[in-house]
């Protein structure tokens, strides 16, 4: 008996030394997404100029990555089903490196829409590849450490968007990209090994409880993934409203000076950090249902206050406590699709999230020529309630891994 459980002792050690290394694989490729994605974004001028577009055709040729992305988030949810998360994972990482070097090779609207295809495609498969594979790694793990993957994706952005602001008076765009491309493949060559090698076990047919239901199985299973989706949809507006047109409401009706309007997104998306990196202690404390009616509520409040204070530093607070709410709605709301449904669960729900990103801004723009832009901003309050109301009223359903 003692040899028995020195033997069961042992494996449960490299078990966990498994996970460690799969949850720091996992995270190295999250912050390699967020990275790379904000390298392009910072260069999205300087394309511009090099391609000769007008404003207008440059809306055109940015809905690439948007169609892109969209279109191929459902086909990854079924190669995922299929093939595995992480052999798709590791694909997505070599194909979006390279096709971020593309578009400074462009010059023309029509051939930067066509290559931003290929970008949005790369970049939505991994979105959808990678969560799946966390979700998984989630309920093997037992633990809500969802909000953890998130938060490398907005530190590899944070770093992305200031590494491409110090290089961009010294480095053209080609040159640019192409190092992020060469980065890229480097670290998707460390890292994939790591994910090819290890696999998180299958959840078990049966234990006596409902969330070992088959997954996607049921009306009421996809209907609730759908639910999870608008809550996404509902963080995902707010973030890309306040990436689009928060430095214009500090500037345009605060007065604020550039250099402090160019602060406000880059208090929120601290602030979102921040709350991921505690959002697996929150959620461990508070539960997922608590954790997002709080959150939504939270970020109402710092909303209504960024949107409506008078000065340009309570504008600030408010879209830091904005970002501390928003941080961990939409980790919770995927990984819970996952736990529902697996991969096409993911692709449903980050689908409609990104849609929601997507709508944010232009719905920001129409409603600020019909009312103003403060009272349009208002917006991403009513839809952080409404995504505290959503969880709340989903909040007895059953959903694996404890994180309701």
């Amino acid at each position: 008996m003692p040899l028995l459980n020195k033997t069961t002792s042992e494996a449960s050690e490299a078990t966990s030394r498994d996970f460690s290394r799969l949850r720091a694989a996992l995270t190295v490729f999250f912050a390699l997404d967020g990275f790379v994605f904000a390298g392009w974004v910072v260069r999205i001028p300087a394309i511009k100029e090099q391609t000769g577009a007008s404003a207008s055709a440059l809306g055109l040729a940015l809905l690439g990555v948007s169609a892109g992305a969209v279109v191929t988030m459902t086909l990854t949810g079924r190669l995922c089903t299929r093939y595995g998360s992480h052999p798709v994972t590791v694909v997505c990482g070599v194909l979006l490196p390279l096709s971020v070097a593309l578009p400074p090779l462009t010059h023309s609207a029509l051939a930067l829409g066509l290559v931003l295809l290929l970008f949005g495609a790369a970049y939505g498969g991994i979105n959808v590849a990678m969560n799946s594979a966390a979700v998984d790694l989630v309920r093997a793990l037992r633990r809500p450490v969802m909000p953890s993957f998130h938060a490398a994706f907005s530190l590899g952005g944070m770093i992305g968007a200031g590494l491409g602001g110090l290089v961009a008076g010294h480095l053209s765009p080609t040159r640019h990209l192409l190092g992020l491309a060469l980065i890229g493949l480097l670290v998707t060559a460390v890292t994939a090994p790591t994910l090819l090698r290890y696999e998180v076990p299958k959840a078990p047919a049966a234990t006596g409880t409902r969330a070992a239901a088959p997954r996607g199985s049921g009306r009421g299973a996809r209907g609730l993934v759908v639910v999870f989706g608008l809550v996404a949809l509902c963080t995902a507006y707010g973030e890309g409203a306040l990436a689009d047109w928060g430095a214009l409401h500090l500037e345009q009706d605060l007065d604020a000076h550039p250099g402090v309007a160019a602060a406000g997104y880059s208090a929120f998306a601290l602030a979102m950090t921040i709350g991921r990196l505690s959002g697996t202690t929150l959620l461990e404390r508070l539960g997922g249902t608590r954790t997002v009616v709080g959150g939504g509520l939270l970020a109402a409040a710092g909303m209504l206050l960024g949107a409506l204070a008078p000065s340009t530093g309570t504008a600030l607070a408010g879209f830091a406590i904005t970002g501390l709410g928003l941080a961990n709605i939409f980790p919770v709301a995927i990984e819970r699709a996952g736990a529902l449904a697996g991969p096409s669960g993911v692709a449903t729900a980050s689908t409609l999230g990104y849609g929601g990103m997507l709508m944010g801004p232009p719905a920001i723009g129409f409603m600020a020529d019909w009312l103003s832009l403060p009272v349009a901003l208002t917006s991403v309050a009513v839809l952080a309630a409404v995504a505290a109301c959503i969880a709340g009223a989903t909040g007895r359903t059953s959903v694996p891994h404890g994180t309701g």
